[in-house]
This record gives structure tokens, C-alpha cells and sequence, in this order.
């Protein structure tokens, strides 16, 4: 890219956010209270550093690593999250509260998987863990995922798969989450 058409996307780039910072949808106070908040404190941009489990489970193996940015619609309507990996396909998670049942329903969608993946989420209040289940479809063999509390340097995320009919869980992949600068 040229010197005309970087100074050229800068120009889009300031445009495009000026003329959305007085639409509702710029608004992120609405997902930082209440209910909301389980997923609104992960609001923001931050650097993924992941690890897998090898297939034999013999150890922990580094991953590519990813991009995974956080954002408010609508002013607390839902928290959307777009996934990106170094090197992979871009996905994204748009998370909604019920208040009647005290859970988030979320829709999973990836390129190359068809349609998207729905997933129910409930925060447990004596960890403060967001734990996340499949729910169609389902996968084979079950999984589950745990977000784990934000602080002021990150945040981590679980995810395990039960080989037993969910009698136990096997961690095989592993988040780290550190606030992009």
C-alpha cells in the first residue's frame, strides 16, 4: 500500500468513528452494569496467548496465537466479540441476557462452519466464572468453556471436553488474555 492510499484509510478510518460516536451504538455504560457487566468486563482489545493439549494428552503445546476485541451494542443490548486468529478464520460471538432465567444466550459463527453454533452461558456466583455450554448443535464429544474473571492485567479462558458423558472434564484448550496497548 502506497503513501496516498495509507493517508487515504487513515481518512475512512477517523471518518467512520466520528460519525458513530453519537450513536447509541458507541455506548458502553449500559454493558458495564448490572447483569451485563459478566461479559462487559471483558470490553476492549486484548492479545491471545493459547496452548493445546497434544491429541495423546501428553503435554501442553503453544498456539498461534489471536486478537480477540470486545464491544457494547446498542448500549448494553448485547456484547459482541470478533475472534481473530494469527492465521485462521475471523469469528464472532454476539451475547444477549435474559434477566427471567439469569442466562446468556450466544450465536457462534465462523466462515467455515455452516450456519451458526448456539451456546447458553450462566455466571456461577461463588467463583465468578462464566460457564458456557453447547447447545445445537451439539458436539462430539461434549465441550464447555470457562471465562474466568478479569483484572487489571487479563484474563483467562477454559476449554474442557468430557470423554465420559460429562461424569468428569478434560481441559484441551487454554487462553491467556493481556490488554492490547
Amino acid at each position: 500500500m502506497d503513501r496516498v492510499q495509507r493517508l487515504a484509510s487513515m481518512i475512512i478510518v477517523v471518518a467512520c468513528a466520528s460519525a458513530t460516536a453519537e450513536l447509541p451504538i458507541s455506548k458502553t455504560a449500559g454493558c458495564l452494569e448490572g447483569p451485563m457487566a459478566q461479559f462487559g468486563q471483558y470490553l476492549g482489545s486484548w492479545d491471545i496467548a493459547d496452548t493445546q493439549l497434544a491429541n495423546d494428552g501428553s503435554g501442553w503445546a503453544p498456539g498461534p496465537g489471536a486478537r480477540w476485541d470486545f464491544v457494547c451494542i446498542g448500549d448494553g443490548a448485547a456484547v459482541q466479540d470478533f475472534w481473530i486468529p494469527n492465521g485462521g478464520n475471523v469469528g464472532t460471538n454476539l451475547r444477549t441476557y435474559h434477566p427471567e432465567t439469569e442466562s446468556w444466550d450466544i450465536a457462534w459463527a465462523i466462515k467455515p462452519a455452516p450456519g451458526f453454533t448456539h451456546i447458553t452461558a450462566a455466571l456461577d456466583p461463588d467463583t465468578g466464572n462464566i460457564v458456557m455450554h453447547y447447545k445445537s448443535p451439539l458436539p462430539t464429544p461434549p465441550r464447555r468453556i470457562t471465562f474466568f474473571p478479569a483484572d487489571a492485567d487479563g484474563w483467562k479462558w477454559h476449554l474442557e471436553m468430557s470423554f465420559d458423558d460429562e461424569k468428569t472434564w478434560t481441559q484441551v484448550y487454554r487462553i491467556n488474555a493481556t490488554r492490547r496497548k
